[in-house]
């Protein structure tokens, strides 16, 4: 029953890209629209075997993933600590969450030329821009998270007579798990946008250079094929993650939607 259930979401799935790439390729095929603005599916196909025999795909995807996973370790973990410390200390909030709620509306297009100033167009420029951008998504879900939790829990811990070490492990994380992958989630998605944002300002490599530089020579093919790998990999992370979810989190019971059944 599950293994039929996953094959019907990924019909699903399926049918609206496969509608949009079909009519993407007829409008192609007639000459709808110039190559040169719109090409097609087959031609980006066409430019995705060249870049990759060449080997140019590879090279610039391994620099941009190694800056990605960098980032987000560093971003995201400090996020992750930030948010317990928060949640779980009121002074601590005081003190951190003000000055990182100011930092956090500071737009990346604002503070990379300060980054560049301050760092240069070195690695740790492009780097710092992609922790920034990981950070917050999961300070906040986990400040939420821990601070959602329904006070009368608590009392029923003390009633059982719970240490903190129990009482953290057995009713405090848990139930900030569920905000705590979703900010893995969206964290993930922003180290990937904050990437995106590094590569095209000041980068000799990466995918995002490979984009920029395209767009140069009015490549269009080649930047398709860059504005692919952002998507797929985006979507195999984040996939990667409601695995996750779906092992960490088997005790919930979960609307599924008027038709689940």
């Amino acid at each position: 029953m599950k293994t039929r259930e996953n094959y019907k979401k990924y019909v699903y799935g399926l049918i609206l890209p496969v509608i949009i790439l079909t009519v993407w390729q007829l409008v192609g095929s007639l000459h709808l629209v110039p190559p040169q603005l719109l090409p097609t599916p087959i031609q980006i196909i066409k430019a995705f075997i060249g870049l990759t025999r060449d080997g140019v795909l590879f090279d610039n995807l391994s620099v941009s993933m190694y800056r990605a996973v960098i980032g987000f370790v560093i971003g995201g973990g400090l996020g992750l600590l930030s948010g317990l410390l928060v949640g779980f200390f009121r002074k601590t909030e005081y003190t951190l969450d003000p000055t990182l709620q100011m930092i956090r509306t500071v737009p990346h297009l604002a503070i990379m030329p300060l980054f560049i100033l301050w760092f240069g167009f070195g690695e740790f420029s492009k780097v710092l821009l992609i922790a920034k951008g990981a950070f917050f998504p999961l300070y906040l879900n986990t400040f939420l998270g821990i601070r959602g939790i329904d006070s009368k829990l608590f009392e029923v811990t003390r009633v059982l007579e719970f240490s903190r070490f129990k009482q953290i492990t057995k009713l405090i994380l848990p139930s900030a798990m569920p905000n705590i992958l979703l900010g893995l989630r969206l964290s993930l998605g922003m180290a990937w946008l904050s990437l995106i944002v590094a590569e095209l300002m000041g980068a000799n490599s990466g995918v995002g250079y490979m984009i920029s530089d395209a767009r140069q020579f009015a490549q269009t093919d080649v930047v398709f094929v860059g504005i692919v790998i952002f998507a797929l990999v985006g979507k195999l992370t984040d996939s990667l993650v409601r695995k996750l979810e779906d092992r960490l989190l088997r005790w919930r019971d979960n609307y599924d939607g008027v038709d689940s059944k």
